[in-house]
């Protein structure tokens, strides 16, 4: 199989290559090359581990293991190989389902941003574009922008980004879903602190306005 380029972005090349996905981040000519190759390596390794602690704990793509380090333990890679996803993008499908099962789904993801927050991983970029549904589960993808966080601010932004997503792409019903994910986010302890959080968040953006 050809490799083919199936996605772009500012940031990385997604390509599809031997049912692999590869994740190429795209070199910055405004950048000092040596400064630009030790950025990208830097936040390939940082989602690497990001991705290879996710795939754990729900369900998202584990990196192969296939990297080589230097002497200090920095990669010597500035791409990220994964197995190919199959199934429907939620950006593209959720509103296709019927509203009781766009409901179900929306409970899991908040299930799953639940496990998430649990073990300190922030996603950073939380919409349906970032999550694949495949046999009745929800695969959470691209972790380009997440980090590692004990903070309820930066917990409740993640989940201020998904009711954003919601609203934009999903309007038809994106009240009733939220509550889904609302419901399922309440599996994690700390969920209340989020929630009061996720308010002053919101009012923040509102008074930017």
């Amino acid at each position: 199989m050809k490799s083919k380029i199936i996605a772009s972005g500012a940031e990385a090349n997604i390509i599809l290559s031997n049912k692999l996905i590869i994740k190429d981040r795209i070199k910055k000519s405004y950048r000092i090359k040596e400064l630009d190759t030790k950025i990208r390596k830097r936040r390939t390794k940082s989602e690497a581990k990001l991705l290879e602690k996710a795939s754990k704990i729900i369900n998202s793509p584990k990196p192969e293991d296939s990297r080589n380090f230097d002497a200090k333990g920095d990669p010597l890679w500035d791409k990220i190989k994964m197995p190919f996803v199959k199934g429907k993008k939620l950006s593209e499908h959720l509103d296709k389902f019927p509203l009781k099962e766009q409901k179900q789904i929306c409970k899991k993801i908040g299930e799953n941003i639940a496990k998430l927050h649990k073990t300190d991983i922030i996603h950073g970029d939380l919409t349906t574009s970032n999550m694949i549904y495949q046999n009745k589960e929800i695969i959470f993808i691209d972790f380009g922008l997440g980090f590692i966080s004990t903070k309820i601010e930066d917990r409740a932004v993640d989940i201020h980004l998904l009711k954003q997503a919601l609203e934009a792409k999903h309007f038809k019903n994106w009240e009733t879903l939220f509550k889904e994910v609302e419901k399922g986010y309440k599996k994690y302890k700390e969920s209340s602190k989020v929630l009061e959080q996720l308010i002053k968040v919101e009012k923040r953006g509102r008074y930017k306005h």
